[in-house]
């Protein structure tokens, strides 16, 4: 196939990242890191090294571009999404809680009648979509309260119950379908108002999985802003406001609802962060941070 790039070895990679101007240290070296992470993978991590010229990135680097620096970044990286990840957990299982209850409240089963729910459940074939993939999360599982429900219940799964095998982006879409008495009521647990934490949901599903599929966070920008609560109402998130679509902002919505339903602002995360390597041609700003971002009581 014409159209497919040409295999290279590992030695030709290092020569052409040599080629194209980065210092790569030792050639064992370079190779044995090439050997451990992918070339297309690092390249990802590389790419703010790349020269510009009238707003279009070169092929050659930039001069001072070493290959140790791309591989602190990688490494940071890779701390920061464990850390994120594990962070996420108990607001994960907090919002499970939370909307199970309310939900089941309405009815053991009102996630499967969608005259219980609200408008957006009833219109369109948006609601089917996310009934039919949970049904497949269900079928998955071998939860032992799974099986029990199989065995006793015939698998039938009251929401309290199946909030436990959906992950973040299945709760996120039932709490979108949830009708406007439950989503203000698990909202208000949070602080934030419904459209706010919807967004919410929406948009730490996409650090959720950055997270789990290990791609880059550290800078990466995100499409869209989450709605935030009106400047001065809510502490800590003032400082993060012009940075939403910036990694910086988006962990700080982590920290603030760690807090808001019931635990501390992650030290770890807090502690990863202050770890970002000293690249000077990639700079920690690149994580949408200010350099007062530790004045923040979220982030403190």
């Amino acid at each position: 196939m014409s159209d497919v790039k040409q295999f290279r070895s590992y030695a030709e990679q290092v020569e052409l990242l040599e080629r194209r101007g980065m210092d790569v240290g030792d050639r064992d070296s370079a190779i044995s890191v090439l050997r451990r992470v992918n070339y297309f993978r690092l390249s990802g991590y590389w790419y703010s090294f790349r020269g510009l010229r009238e707003g279009r990135r070169l092929d050659e680097f930039a001069a001072g571009t070493r290959l140790q620096d791309v591989v602190a970044l990688y490494e940071f990286d890779s701390r920061l999404r464990t850390t994120v990840f594990d962070s996420l957990a108990p607001i994960e299982l907090a919002v499970r809680a939370s909307l199970g209850h309310a939900l089941g409240r309405l009815d053991p089963c009102a996630h499967l009648q969608p005259d219980l729910l609200g408008v957006l459940a009833r219109t369109g074939d948006n609601y089917e979509g996310w009934r039919r993939r949970h049904e497949r999360e269900a079928a998955r599982s071998r939860e032992d309260f799974v099986e029990h429900h199989r065995r006793a219940y015939g698998g039938t799964l009251p929401v309290w119950a199946a909030v436990e095998v959906m992950d973040w982006g299945t709760l996120a879409r039932l709490f979108a379908f949830a009708p406007p008495i439950v989503q203000d009521e698990v909202a208000q647990a949070f602080g934030l108002r419904s459209p706010q934490f919807s967004s919410w949901l929406r948009a730490l599903n996409i650090v959720r999985n950055a997270c789990a599929h290990h791609a880059r966070l550290f800078n990466r920008v995100y499409p869209k802003r989450p709605r935030l609560p009106r400047p001065g109402t809510h502490a800590g998130l003032d400082l993060a406001a012009d940075t939403m679509n910036r990694t910086y902002g988006q962990l700080t919505l982590v920290q603030y609802l760690r807090e808001a339903s019931g635990h501390a602002p992650s030290r770890l995360l807090t502690g990863v962060m202050a770890t970002y390597p000293s690249v000077d041609l990639v700079p920690f700003a690149q994580t949408g941070a200010p350099d007062d971002w530790r004045s923040s009581s979220l982030w403190t």
